[in-house]
C-alpha cells in the first residue's frame, strides 16, 4: 500500500437495530462519501461504534464495506479489542475480504505502560496479515502513546501510519517531530478542528466524523492546506468550525458527538439514525435543533 494522504472519514456503522445492519444506507453513505472526493475510508472505529456492536455485525460490517466499495479507494478496518486474538481474527477477515490495511488503538480496561504497549505491538504486528496505522484515543483508552514508543514499534514494516485522537497539539507536534526522518509513516489527526493546521504543519491528512456529512468540504479544506492557501483555509475551516459547534454540541451527552452526526445522516435522506446499545437516537426536540444547524449550514 502506497502512502496514504488526504481525508479518510471515519465511516458511521449504520443500524437498523442492535442485530441488523442498514444495507441500504451503507452503500449509500459510501457512494456519497466517495462522490464527496475522500481518499480512502476507515471502517469500525470510534465513529463506526465498533466497540458497542457484536463481532457478527463487526463482521458483516467488513464483508459489506468491501463488496459496495470494490477497492474504489483504500478500506482501513479497525481491529481495536481487548484481546490479541480477537484482533488477529478481525485483521484476518479484513484481508479475506479485500481491505487495504487495518487501524489498531491500545487494549482498553487495565491501563498499560509504554513498556507493555509496546510488548504487545511486538506480539501483534508479526502476526497481521496486513499493514497497520496506530490508533491514539486516550480518553477512551487510559493511554496514550509517547513518541518514542512510536518509533519503537514503527521499527516494524508493517507499521506505515498512525492517527491521533487525543485533540492534543502540542502532543500531535511531539509525534511529527519524533518522525520527522520518516517520510514513508502517514500522519492523520482525527479532531476536525485541527485538520487544517496540521495539515499546513505537514501531517498527511485527517480521519474526520463531519466527512460522513460534507465530504467535499472537508476535501477542499484539506486541499486548501495543502496548497497553503491560507485564505481559503480560513474560509472552510469556519464551516468546519460552525459544523463543530452545532451538529456535536446537541443535548448533555457523551456521544452527543455521534448522535448528531448519525441525525444529520438520516436527514439528509442517507442512512438510519440508531444507535447500538447502551445509546440512543435523538427525540424529536432535538432532531429539530439538528435540523435547524442543518439549514443554517446550507447557507
Amino acid at each position: 500500500m502506497s502512502k496514504l494522504k488526504g481525508i479518510v472519514p471515519p465511516l458511521v456503522t449504520p443500524l437498523i437495530n442492535n442485530t441488523t445492519i442498514d444495507t441500504e444506507g451503507l452503500e449509500r453513505l459510501i457512494e456519497h462519501v466517495i462522490a464527496g472526493g475522500v481518499h480512502g475510508i476507515f471502517i469500525l472505529g470510534t465513529t463506526g461504534e465498533a466497540q458497542s456492536i457484536s463481532v457478527e455485525l463487526r463482521h458483516e460490517m467488513i464483508r459489506q464495506s468491501a463488496k459496495i466499495l470494490d477497492r474504489r479507494v483504500p478500506l482501513l478496518v479497525g481491529i481495536s479489542d481487548t484481546s490479541l486474538e480477537d484482533s488477529l481474527s478481525l485483521a484476518r477477515l479484513a484481508a479475506d475480504s479485500g481491505a487495504d490495511a487495518v487501524v489498531s488503538a491500545p487494549p482498553y480496561y487495565f491501563a498499560t505502560g509504554q513498556a507493555e504497549l509496546a510488548e504487545f505491538y511486538e506480539q501483534l504486528i508479526p502476526e497481521l496479515p496486513l499493514p497497520v496505522f496506530l490508533y491514539n484515543m486516550p480518553t477512551h483508552t487510559k493511554v496514550s502513546f509517547a513518541p518514542a514508543t512510536i518509533r519503537r514499534i514503527a521499527a516494524h514494516p508493517k507499521v506505515i501510519g498512525f492517527k491521533d485522537s487525543s485533540g492534543s497539539g502540542s502532543y500531535f507536534q511531539s509525534v511529527m517531530y519524533a518522525m520527522r526522518d520518516r517520510d514513508d509513516f502517514a500522519l492523520f489527526v482525527g479532531p476536525e478542528e485541527m485538520m487544517a493546521e496540521s495539515v499546513l504543519l505537514g501531517a498527511d491528512g485527517g480521519v474526520n466524523g463531519g466527512a460522513n456529512i460534507f465530504p467535499s468540504l472537508y476535501v477542499a479544506l484539506y486541499n486548501a492546506a495543502v496548497a497553503k492557501d491560507v485564505d481559503k483555509v480560513r474560509e472552510l475551516h469556519r464551516k468546519v468550525m460552525q459544523i463543530s459547534a452545532t451538529l456535536y454540541t446537541v443535548g448533555s451527552y457523551g456521544s452527543s458527538y455521534l448522535k448528531g452526526v448519525k441525525t444529520a445522516l438520516s436527514e439528509l435522506g442517507i442512512c438510519n439514525d440508531f444507535l447500538a446499545a447502551p445509546f440512543n437516537k435523538f427525540d424529536e426536540a432535538h432532531k429539530e435543533k439538528i435540523r435547524t444547524a442543518l439549514t443554517e449550514l446550507a447557507r
